[in-house]
């Protein structure tokens, strides 16, 4: 059966997609839903296109690069009809792009620190590594203490404390040992009654920590003391323990008790 020959000044599927470097498949979707239909039929019921479908089709794979999704296309901007309205979407547009950097350059740098931290940790353990990726995403400085704590102490961390509460910790160890080193570096006694009142208020922040399970001290008691990489968390650290330490000590004391053995008289 002879092939009719397609009418001068129309074009093919075929043809328009490999003139605009479009699939077949992607052209027949459009016309699916309606956003690019062909202007003709021939006899034989082929769908053809004409110069003006292109221009069409030219303008829908611009504003789709532009990253307006083919539903906004189809609905919304070949309706607009001032160069004001036109704007206004394009602005639009240009903030949701510019959520998306940002949102892409602060999970690059998650990435890089992830990296980093599997490399240190020298051991494949994918549950390290999510708790490590959620801890970055809470904008948890610390979030490399993660590859220093044993399955026992994750665990706990999990079960314990979801983000929300999870921060609310952080926030108040960070708040406390910034206390300790100004009071340290103000002349302030620990035996004194900030020096007490900042004892308490660590030790009750352990307790919470802990829900009272006394075994988890002695892990607790190493933090802190982690032979980091960054060397001013281990200058804030040493600086914050030297008030610390001997205010728990007094601060036990007065309480007649002793939280690593047993209970004093």
């Amino acid at each position: 059966m002879e092939k009719k020959a397609i009418p001068c000044g129309y074009m093919t599927v075929g043809e328009v997609a490999k003139k605009m470097g479009v699939t077949v498949r992607t052209l027949q979707y459009y016309d699916r839903v309606g956003l690019l239909s062909p202007s003709a039929e021939s006899e034989g019921g082929r769908r053809l296109y004409t110069d003006k479908d292109l221009i069409q089709l030219h303008q829908i794979l611009s504003l789709k690069h532009l990253g307006f999704s083919l539903e906004e296309i189809k609905n919304n901007l070949v309706s607009l009809e001032s160069p004001e309205e036109v704007a206004n979407v394009l602005s639009e547009q240009a903030a949701a792009v510019q959520r998306k950097i940002k949102t892409l350059t602060e999970a690059l740098k998650d990435i890089e620190m992830l990296k980093e931290e599997v490399m240190q940790m020298q051991t494949v353990d994918f549950k390290k590594y999510a708790d490590i990726i959620v801890n970055l995403q809470m904008k948890n400085e610390y979030y490399w203490l993660i590859k220093y704590f044993d399955d026992e102490m994750l665990d706990h961390i999990r079960s314990r404390f979801n983000q929300n509460s999870g921060l609310t910790m952080i926030n108040t160890f960070q708040n406390l040992r910034e206390e300790a080193i100004h009071f340290k570096n103000n002349g302030i006694r620990p035996e004194s009654e900030e020096g007490q009142a900042l004892a308490k208020a660590f030790w009750d922040m352990v307790m919470e920590f802990t829900g009272g399970d006394m075994s988890m001290l002695p892990k607790l008691m190493e933090m802190g003391k982690f032979d980091s990489s960054d060397p001013q968390w281990q200058q804030k650290q040493a600086a914050a323990n030297e008030f610390i330490e001997p205010a728990l000590d007094i601060y036990f004391t007065k309480l007649g008790i002793n939280p690593f053995g047993e209970e004093t008289k």
